[in-house]
């Protein structure tokens, strides 16, 4: 196909702004304020994908963009037909939450001494755009710690970017790979970075 790097970026923008959109739907549908599943949203959006799957991309930062908004959303409607699911069957599912994790209720606080760093995972890579799958495990245990911790998500998109830029960064430097731990300190959660100059790979 012809189709131009910028009409190239315009859709996966269309794209961006769907998931976002039916993410949220789904949220509200699994909340109860919404009657039905958004499935109009998710056949749009998924025609979306088709499309742009069809288009040669040659520039490489529009083609890992879509490749990041192509395996979210693919794991996230995976996500939703087993909340479906476990809905229809009157299971609890994968959005049902416990209780004490309603939102605007904060967490106890933890009682005595301070608690020492406690990991959550550490990856490494050599190159995020061939690794998505390791990205995404790791972007999956940074959200969901950050959910527990009651900090906000970051969008998936701008998390894949910031491994590419480290990655880049710590390799132009010398490290023949770049480790990410993930980890939880003073209740917070905190993603770092280290140059890795042997071919040993961490793992989840």
């Amino acid at each position: 196909m012809a189709d131009t790097p910028d009409s190239v970026e315009r859709e996966i923008d269309i794209l961006e702004a769907g998931l976002r959109r039916l993410e949220a739907e789904y949220n509200m549908y699994f909340a109860g304020r919404l009657p039905r599943p958004p499935l109009e949203t998710r056949a749009q959006v998924a025609a979306i994908v088709r499309r742009i799957d069809s288009t040669h991309i040659v520039n490489y930062g529009l083609r890992f963009r879509f490749t990041t908004l192509q395996t979210r959303f693919a794991k996230f409607a995976n996500l939703w037909d087993r909340g479906l699911r476990a809905k229809e069957e009157g299971r609890a599912g994968p959005f049902v939450q416990p209780r004490d994790s309603a939102v605007g209720t904060p967490p106890p606080k933890p009682e005595g001494p301070k608690q020492p760093d406690r990991v959550l995972s550490v990856a490494t890579f050599s190159d995020p755009v061939r690794e998505l799958e390791r990205v995404q495990g790791l972007y999956d245990t940074l959200a969901q710690a950050r959910r527990e911790a009651g900090q906000e998500a970051i969008p998936f998109h701008k998390f894949a970017e910031m491994v590419k830029t480290q990655v880049g960064a710590l390799k132009a430097k010398g490290s023949h790979e770049v480790a990410f731990r993930v980890a939880v300190k003073d209740g917070k959660v905190a993603l770092t970075a280290r140059g890795v100059s042997g071919g040993a790979r961490a793992k989840k």
